[in-house]
C-alpha cells in the first residue's frame, strides 16, 4: 500500500500544481511571453528613432557635399579687393581665400564625423533588429509551448479524472512518456505511475484533503459507480488486500505490475489464485518463455489449464518459440477443446506438427 508520506504528498503537490490554472509550467511561459513583448515593444521604438537618425544623418551628408561645393565655387570667383571700400566702410572682416582655405580644411573632418554617426548608428540598428527578431521568435516559440504545454495538462488532467474515477487503463509507459514532457525524473514517472494505477491509497486521501468534503468511503463508492460496478465499502478494501497480495506476488516472481494496465490488474485480481498464478509464471520461465507473454495476455496469468495446454503442445513437437509467438491457441481453447481441434486435424488426415500454431 501507498501511504500519504510527505514525499509522496510533495509529488502530488506538484503534479496537482502541473494540473491547475496556476501551472507552473504555464506561469513561466507567461512571464518569459512578457518579457519578449517588452523587448519587442522597445527594440521596435528603438528601431524607428534609428532609422530616423539614419534618415537624417544621411540627408545632412548630401547637403553639406552639396552647399560646400557650391560656395567654393562662389568663393573662387570672388576678389575681395573688388569690395573693398564697402568692406571697409561696414567693417566687415570679409576674406574669400581664407573662407576657402578654412571650407578645405574643417569639411573633411565634418564629413568624417557624419559618416562616423552614421556608421555608428547602423551598428546600433542592426543590434537592434537582432533583439527585435529575437523577441519575436521567442514569442512565436512560447506559444508553441504554450500549445503543446495546455494538450499536456488536458492529458495529465484526464488521466487523473480517470484514475480518481477508477477507470484508468492505461500502462506505465503511457503516463512516463507524459510525465517525461514536464521533466520528471524516472524515478519520479514510476512513482506517479503507482499513484495513478492505484488511486485507492494515497491518491484519493490526497485529493479529499486537497478538495474537501468526500469520505474515503464516498470516493471509492464514486470510483465504482463510475463502471457502473456498484459496491459496498467493504467489497473496495476487500479488492484492495486481494490487489495488494497480488502485487507482492508478482514483484516475488519478477513480474512488473507497472506493465499492465488498472483493468488487467482488476481482471487478474478478480481470478486471482495464488498457487495458480505462481505455478504458471515458473512454468513459464522454466521453458525459457518471456514473461511479457502474460502482460500481452493477462488471462493466461490465472488460466489453471495453461500448463497442461502447453504440455499437450509440446507433445505435438512444437516449441517453446512457437507457442510464444502463437498465444492465441493457449486463449482461444480449453484443454478438452483443445484435444477436440487435435482430434479433427488427425481425421481429416493431417498431421498437427505439421500445422502451424496459427492455423490451430
Amino acid at each position: 500500500m501507498i501511504t500519504l508520506t510527505s514525499e509522496i504528498k510533495r509529488l502530488l503537490d506538484r503534479l496537482y500544481n502541473l494540473r491547475s490554472e496556476d501551472s507552473v509550467i504555464l506561469a513561466s511561459i507567461e512571464e518569459n511571453k512578457a518579457e519578449a513583448e517588452t523587448t519587442l515593444d522597445r527594440t521596435s521604438a528603438e528601431k524607428q528613432e534609428l532609422q530616423d537618425k539614419i534618415a537624417k544623418l544621411t540627408s545632412e551628408e548630401g547637403v553639406l557635399k552639396e552647399q560646400s561645393s557650391r560656395l567654393l565655387e562662389v568663393l573662387s570667383g570672388i576678389n575681395a579687393e573688388d569690395f573693398s571700400l564697402v568692406l571697409s566702410k561696414l567693417n566687415i572682416a570679409f576674406n574669400p581665400r581664407e573662407m576657402e582655405e578654412k571650407l578645405n580644411t574643417s569639411l573633411p573632418e565634418m564629413l568624417d564625423k557624419v559618416s562616423d554617426e552614421t556608421t555608428k548608428a547602423k551598428d546600433e540598428l542592426k543590434n537592434v533588429e537582432e533583439q527585435m527578431h529575437d523577441a519575436i521568435t521567442k514569442i512565436e516559440e512560447l506559444g508553441i509551448r504554450k500549445d503543446t504545454a495546455i494538450a499536456n495538462q488536458q492529458k495529465l488532467n484526464e488521466y487523473f479524472e480517470l484514475a480518481l474515477n477508477g477507470n484508468l487503463n492505461i500502462t506505465r509507459d503511457s503516463i512516463s512518456s507524459l510525465l517525461e514532457q514536464f521533466d520528471f525524473t524516472l524515478d519520479e514517472q514510476k512513482e506517479a505511475a503507482k499513484l495513478l494505477m492505484f488511486p485507492e491509497d494515497a491518491l484519493y486521501e490526497y485529493d479529499q484533503e486537497t478538495k474537501g468534503g468526500k469520505t474515503i468511503s464516498e470516493v471509492f463508492a464514486e470510483a465504482k459507480n463510475y463502471n457502473e460496478n456498484k459496491v459496498n465499502e467493504e467489497q473496495v478494501v476487500s479488492n484492495g488486500d486481494k490487489k495488494e497480495e497480488l502485487l507482492n506476488l508478482m514483484k516475488k516472481c519478477g513480474l512488473d505490475y507497472l506493465d499492465y494496465t488498472g483493468t488487467d490488474l482488476e481482471k487478474i485480481a478478480n481470478n486471482y489464485n495464488e498457487e495458480v498464478v505462481t505455478s504458471n509464471i515458473n512454468y513459464i520461465k522454466q521453458n525459457n518463455m518471456a514473461l511479457d507473454l502474460f502482460s500481452d495476455n493477462v488471462e493466461l496469468l490465472y488460466d489453471a489449464e495453461l500448463i497442461a495446454k502447453i504440455e499437450r503442445i509440446f507433445s505435438l513437437g512444437k516449441t517453446s518459440i512457437d507457442i510464444y509467438l502463437n498465444p492465441m491457441v493457449l486463449k482461444k481453447y480449453s484443454l478438452a477443446s483443445l484435444e477436440e481441434a487435435i482430434s479433427n486435424l488427425e481425421k481429416n488426415g493431417l498431421d498437427p506438427k505439421m500445422v502451424p500454431l496459427m492455423a490451430y
